[in-house]
This record gives C-alpha cells, sequence and structure tokens, in this order.
C-alpha cells in the first residue's frame, strides 16, 4: 500500500509544474536528494522535495545558475543561515543581470534604429540584411 505521505514523481512535476526529466536531472546534479524507491522500483518523494524543489524552481525562474542555486541550498540547509553569504551570492547574480539589462538595451537601440532604416528601404535594398551583412554593432559588452 502506498504511503499517503509520499508523492509519485508525475504527481511531484504536477504540483510543482516541473517536467519529469528535469525532476530526474536535478538529482542527477545532486540538487534534489534521491527519493527512497518503492518496490516496484518507483520513485517516493516526501514533503522535504517538494519545498526544495520548489526552492530551486524559484532560485532558477530568477535566473540563478544550478551553480548558484547549489550554493543557496547549501547555504539554506546550515543551520545559521548565514544571510551575510547569501547575500553576497545574490548581489553578484544581480550585477550579472544589470549587465544583461544594459545589454539588451543596447540591442533594443541597435533594433529600434534598424527597423526604422527599413520602413524606409525599397526593393531589393533592406537595411537590415545589409546590417546583418556588416560588421556586428558594438552593444557595449
Amino acid at each position: 500500500m502506498e504511503d499517503p505521505r509520499t508523492l509519485s514523481i508525475g504527481r511531484l512535476s504536477k504540483d510543482t509544474g516541473t517536467n519529469i526529466e528535469t525532476i530526474r536531472y536535478y538529482e542527477r546534479v545532486g540538487l534534489l536528494p534521491r527519493p527512497a524507491r518503492s518496490e516496484g522500483g518507483y520513485r517516493l518523494y516526501r514533503i522535504d522535495h517538494l519545498k526544495r524543489l520548489s526552492f530551486i524552481r524559484r532560485g532558477r525562474a530568477l535566473g540563478f545558475s544550478i551553480d548558484e542555486v547549489r550554493t543557496l541550498l547549501r547555504l539554506a540547509d546550515e543551520r545559521r543561515r548565514p544571510c551575510a553569504e547569501v547575500r553576497v551570492v545574490a548581489e553578484a547574480h544581480l550585477k550579472d543581470v544589470r549587465a544583461k539589462i544594459a545589454d539588451l538595451e543596447a540591442m533594443e537601440r541597435v533594433l529600434k534604429s534598424t527597423v526604422a532604416r527599413c520602413a524606409k528601404g525599397t526593393g531589393s535594398h533592406c537595411p537590415m540584411i545589409e546590417a546583418l551583412y556588416r560588421e556586428a554593432p558594438s552593444l557595449g559588452t
């Protein structure tokens, strides 16, 4: 008889909105502890798996890398909850996010300008295609 306190991989997937293969991947890379198995070999997840997977998903949704999530999980697992160390990881990630935003804004400027020139293009002359054939414009990177 199945323990009502356990979840199948399908149920864990549904409850967290996580693809089954992604759950297996997180197990393989050590982010999610391997669950117990039923007599039939099925994975039996507990509520702590669900909580940890939710943590991983929120971290990934914020753009943290697998290694950054691993670090955050390690810090979360420590009893003393070292907020200063978590802040260092988050600040480094925030710096990366800001750099990506700057890159995206530069891309937007280039595309906006090129699209505006496209509106003036005629016949076989297309400023966008010509811009793509030219040396790539500096995007501030």
